[in-house]
């Protein structure tokens, strides 16, 4: 039976969909409801004595934060730290006996070739992909802002964000894509075909491929980059810019010694959000090539253990790989974010 042309079963999961989210809002009314009606009857603020009052209310204000707090350190316990520490106890069992076979698995993962080849194709991403990132994002910020349609142009550059990684990358798959025949439906080749040249398989060519896949990731994420650093550009002081102009600088000595310098601060978090992201690449790699001509990275690598492999010891040294590589610039990140609300 459907009505409006959906099944029963599938109303069925949208009930449950429904239901699940408003049990959840009346969960955490009530947990935050009880927990200071609690608080205000373990504390109670009409004791008499001032003194006592006052200790109340300052006992009070220190507990309800954690109040707050609580539900998201419990999700954070159960859904982030558990999982961790499991992994690295999964890094050293066997995957049979779930016996401790000490650094066997760690060794045996850096011995393979496929490992060794997802480590240099990470790096060539977190080279490329972040730095022109920032700089096409930079770039398109300031020259939007001196044109009448600059708006349109910064929602067309920003709409590929709205596309999941995997949907990008289907969509790419028709730009790149290559047949054997005479007709050609990928629009690459299609266009060098127009042109007189020969049809070229893109996704399967060594080394480049990589570079081609990073085409996705950034076109992805300019938008991205674009927003933030425009709205810092629009932060700095006019006086500074007028001044320039004054002193004879030229477009390009503005950007670059007067504008960049000022929001420095903004540029580097942009660089290393999207540095994060990179580490972590998984979703275009596996939907254009799986990890095949030389296209391995960390995060594919470690599925393909995990379901293929079906090594959950091999997977978890992967997944501590990039857990590793990825906290320096986690620590890094957070450090300046904490000086510049300090500053601030």
């Amino acid at each position: 039976m459907e009505l409006f042309g959906i099944s029963q079963a599938a109303w069925g999961q949208i009930g449950f969909a429904a239901v699940s989210v408003i049990a959840g809002i009346v969960v955490c009314i009530g947990f935050f409801w009880g927990t200071n009606v609690l608080l205000d009857k373990a504390l109670p603020s009409d004791v008499t004595g001032g003194q006592l009052n006052a200790r109340n209310e300052h006992r009070r204000s220190a507990i309800r934060p954690w109040l707050f707090l609580f539900p998201a350190l419990l999700f954070l316990g159960l859904f982030l730290f558990y999982p961790l520490v499991m992994t690295i106890i999964n890094s050293f069992m066997d995957k049979n006996s779930q016996s401790f076979v000490g650094v066997d698995n760690w060794t045996f993962v850096f011995s393979q070739e496929a490992f060794w080849e997802a480590v240099r194709n990470n790096l060539m991403w977190i080279i490329v992909v972040p730095a022109a990132c920032t700089f096409l994002g930079l770039i398109i910020a300031v020259m939007a802002d001196r044109i009448w349609w600059g708006t349109f142009a910064k929602t067309l550059i920003f709409l590929p964000m709205a596309i999941s990684f995997v949907g990008a990358s289907v969509i790419w798959k028709f730009v790149y894509e290559f047949q054997s025949g005479d007709t050609q439906i990928g629009l690459l080749n299609a266009v060098i075909q127009f042109f007189g040249g020969d049809p070229t398989s893109f996704i399967d060519m060594a080394f480049w491929n990589n570079f081609f896949l990073m085409i996705i990731l950034i076109w992805i994420q300019t938008g991205f980059a674009m927003v933030i650093l425009s709205a810092a550009l629009r932060g700095i002081p006019e006086e500074t810019i007028e001044a320039a102009i004054l002193d004879g600088a030229n477009g390009f000595q503005i950007l670059w010694k007067i504008m960049v310098p000022q929001i420095m601060g903004t540029v580097m978090v942009v660089w290393t959000t999207i540095t994060i992201l990179v580490l972590k690449v998984f979703d275009i790699v596996f939907t254009m090539t799986d990890g095949q001509w030389d296209t391995q990275v960390l995060a594919n690598y470690m599925f393909f253990w995990l379901v293929r492999g079906d090594h959950d010891g091999y997977s978890s040294v992967v997944a501590l790989t990039i857990m590793i590589a990825v906290l320096p610039i986690m620590i890094w990140n957070i450090r300046q974010a904490s000086k510049d609300v300090g500053t601030g």
